[in-house]
């Protein structure tokens, strides 16, 4: 398992390209490095499966499959991966299921850049399960 105090290798799956575009600009300014995209949440997992990156920032609500399929599938491959859920889907029942599937956070669209470093700083710290909302 890799270090969780040090997550510094990232894969961003969004559907939507401008909000893929802007989390990429946004951890890079922040010095992470971006090692891989997806628009779906089977190419998620594919290049989950490949790159093995130190957290995943996965769109809930995406065509083909979805980021909670996603979400299942890299937990098969690795019950410790650091995977934060970025939607803007505030059903009781997708936040189940996010939270049965042991997400390390959810942040809600529209996302705050320190809200979302703030969120890998604390999952660094080992916290397991947050919920970040942002105004």
């Amino acid at each position: 398992m890799k270090n969780i105090g040090n997550l510094k290798t990232v894969l961003v799956v969004d559907d939507n390209h401008d909000v893929l575009s802007l989390l990429v600009e946004l951890l890079e300014l922040k010095k992470f490095q971006v090692i891989g995209t997806a628009n779906n949440g089977k190419e998620a997992v594919a290049l989950y499966e490949k790159l093995h990156p130190d957290i995943t920032f996965l769109d809930v609500i995406m065509p083909e499959a979805d980021g909670i399929y996603a979400l299942s599938m890299i937990r098969k491959i690795n019950p410790e991966a650091v995977v934060v859920m970025v939607t803007t889907d505030l059903s009781q029942d997708t936040a189940d299921q996010i939270e049965d599937l042991r997400a390390n956070a959810v942040i809600y669209k529209p996302f705050d850049i320190d809200n979302l470093v703030q969120t890998v700083r604390e999952i660094e710290s080992g916290m397991h399960y947050t919920i970040r909302y942002t105004d």
